[in-house]
């Protein structure tokens, strides 16, 4: 209607267009508009806060899963123990107090074994009849990250047991304890993602031990270089701690999330 009034009152055509974009940007939408739109969001809201509750109720029944079977599978994690303390013991009875850069070197590389040893297993142990179940009754999305957060709290405790007999038995080198204790828990976050992410790519093949160190080898090296660089502050005087370096890690560790979600689902299809 507006336009065939202006056509009538022969406008020119730039002042037509002006006029024609100035009245439609004015027009409000009516008030039943309103309403339709309010119930959309209304039930897009309802729908997203369904969604994540059932997610989270999913993922934590999961996660619940692993901790069961740790615990009635005491075997394993005291064996995770047992290789910690007499990895120390055999480092102690060999340099007994080394210096510190040494002694940052020794504590990643242990982290790293840890990991391998505890975190590197959870896909592993996975029968096929029992991933065939949890095929029919979970998303794939909801598994693995229910694998990464347990896998992740399991490393982070180990990692927290090592710092203690490790501080035991090489001595307490760390002038400021509690920046490497922060620093500690990065890195063993950032371990048990990769490591958790690798352990599911390897499941699917044949030789999985050696896919999962051929897999991580670039990365692992990488990761343990920025953690060894981070905490060289903990050592300094005055303390430094590189935020461009902490960014760098929480970056890899949500790139890493962000492939298990996406890439998961194609080899839970296999």
């Amino acid at each position: 209607m507006f336009l065939l009034i202006c056509k009538k009152v022969k406008w020119p055509e730039k002042e037509l267009k002006a006029a024609s974009r100035l009245y439609f940007s004015s027009i409000k939408i009516s008030e039943q508009d309103n309403h339709i739109l309010y119930a959309l969001f209304q039930l897009i809201y309802f729908r997203s806060k369904i969604y994540f509750i059932s997610a989270a109720k999913h993922i934590f029944t999961l996660f619940k899963k692993d901790l069961l079977l740790e615990a009635r599978q005491q075997y394993s994690f005291f064996g995770i123990l047992l290789y910690i303390g007499s990895t120390i013991f055999v480092l102690y009875m060999a340099i007994n107090q080394p210096e510190t850069k040494v002694w940052n070197g020794l504590f990643w590389v242990l982290q790293l074994f840890i990991c391998i040893n505890a975190v590197a297993k959870s896909f592993l142990q996975e029968s096929k009849g029992r991933m065939l179940y949890f095929y029919s009754v979970a998303s794939p999305v909801n598994f693995v990250l229910a694998k990464l957060i347990f896998n992740s709290l399991l490393m982070l405790l180990m990692s927290l047991l090592s710092l203690l007999i490790f501080s035991a038995l090489l001595g307490n080198v760390i002038p400021k304890l509690l920046p490497f204790i922060g620093i500690t828990l990065l890195g063993s976050l950032s371990l048990s993602l990769v490591f958790t992410f690798l352990a599911a790519i390897a499941a699917k093949a044949q030789q999985s031990p050696v896919i999962m160190a051929i897999l991580g080898f670039p990365v692992i090296i990488v990761q343990l270089m920025l953690l060894m660089r981070l905490s060289n502050t903990a050592f300094a005087p005055l303390l430094t701690i590189p935020i461009s370096t902490v960014l760098l890690l929480a970056a890899m560790d949500l790139l890493v999330v962000l492939l298990a979600i996406i890439l998961f689902p194609f080899l839970w299809k296999d």
